[in-house]
């Protein structure tokens, strides 16, 4: 079985007896519903005698269907964080619900199935199987996730996403033979697959030239909105949290603001009628 970088337990998931599947109904946000909970978050780390906190202590709840970046420095903890959103690493103590499920209580083999088919995940390095085609790239966490509705169906909603980020023609080329920025939209294509109800984007244009970079975030949020799908994303770049309806940021493992950014929002929306994708 072939395992997708970042992703741990994924092979054992073959049981459809747990699912968080709270797709958001409306376009905006649902404030009465939480999908992510985040509760006392703590995360430290030995090295030799020393002990190293990362985080220290973290409260905040995203709303279904909210769309939030998360802000800091390099080494404030923003990617640690994520991490633990995914439930790709434990914390030290506090919590993490993913619509009112408390993932740090799950055993592994539960917690990745809840992952699998809760989560889709951009990384900022694309993390795509080079012996794979985009299309197999873009296919994978449905092998691996979901038995619902036959292989058939799978292929179908795989080609349709990869058209719909432009990438009609590059179905059966392999990453190396990509760009980078055709790379990266294959790995948005993978991660809304399932019709994931949170999305979590790691840097996701910190790899791409500015041309490149505004493309692909203008897709993200694109499917984000036609997806309605709970998306954070962590950035230390200001221009590109300016997108989201809501901006955390951290400092040395603690949140130090949290902002509504109600007129940005209007204004990136307003801006993407007049945008052509795919160019």
């Amino acid at each position: 079985m072939v395992r997708l970088p970042g992703w741990r337990g994924l092979e054992t998931l073959k049981s459809p007896d747990v699912t968080l599947d709270g797709q958001p109904s409306g376009v905006g946000p649902d404030r009465a519903v939480a999908m992510i909970e985040v509760s006392g978050l703590r995360k430290s780390l030995r090295t030799g005698a020393a002990t190293v906190e990362i985080l220290r202590g973290i409260d905040f709840s995203v709303a279904r269907g909210e769309f939030v970046a998360i802000m800091g420095a390099s080494g404030s903890g923003k990617s640690t964080l994520l991490g633990l959103l995914a439930g790709l690493d434990n914390p030290t103590s506090g919590s993490v619900a993913l619509n009112g499920m408390r993932i740090s209580d799950l055993a592994e083999d539960r917690l990745a199935l809840v992952r699998g088919k809760t989560i889709g995940f951009v990384f900022q390095s694309y993390q795509l199987i080079p012996t794979l085609t985009a299309l197999e790239n873009v296919l994978l966490p449905y092998e691996l996730n979901d038995d619902r509705g036959g292989w058939r169906a799978g292929v179908e909603r795989a080609r349709t996403l990869l058209e719909s980020v432009g990438l009609r023609e590059r179905m059966d080329h392999y990453p190396v033979q990509l760009s980078g920025g055709e790379q990266q939209r294959v790995a948005l294509a993978r991660a809304f697959l399932l019709r994931p109800p949170i999305v979590l984007a790691d840097e996701p244009t910190g790899n791409l030239d500015s041309a490149n970079g505004a493309h692909v975030l203008e897709l993200l949020l694109r499917l984000n909105r036609e997806e309605s799908t709970t998306l954070v994303l962590v950035t230390h770049d200001p221009a590109l949290a300016a997108h989201a309806g809501r901006r955390i940021t951290l400092s040395d493992g603690r949140v130090v603001s949290d902002e509504t950014q109600g007129a940005a929002l209007r204004q990136v929306s307003s801006s993407r009628s007049e945008t052509r994708l795919g160019e």
